[in-house]
């Protein structure tokens, strides 16, 4: 937020935070732009994500589980 606020120079804010020029930049371009998807201008990313089956997960978990099971005893 020190960068995007100008209170100091990058090389100021760069020794303070001890990282490198070049990643206080990036990570103000990134808040910058990502800043629109806040007001709901840009699509919602979470609204995209795939809906996880949590009972299918967890069944192949115990199988998984199982089998691993089997595979060591077996030795």
């Amino acid at each position: 937020m020190a960068a995007v606020r100008d209170e100091k120079t990058l090389a100021e804010l760069a020794q303070r935070f001890d990282v490198h020029p070049d990643q206080i930049t990036q990570w103000r371009y990134q808040l910058l732009n990502g800043a629109a998807g806040v007001f709901g201008s840009e699509p919602n990313a979470a609204a995209a994500a795939p809906v996880i089956d949590v009972k299918t997960l967890h069944a192949s978990d115990k199988l998984r589980l199982r089998r691993d099971w089997r595979a060591d005893a077996g030795q």
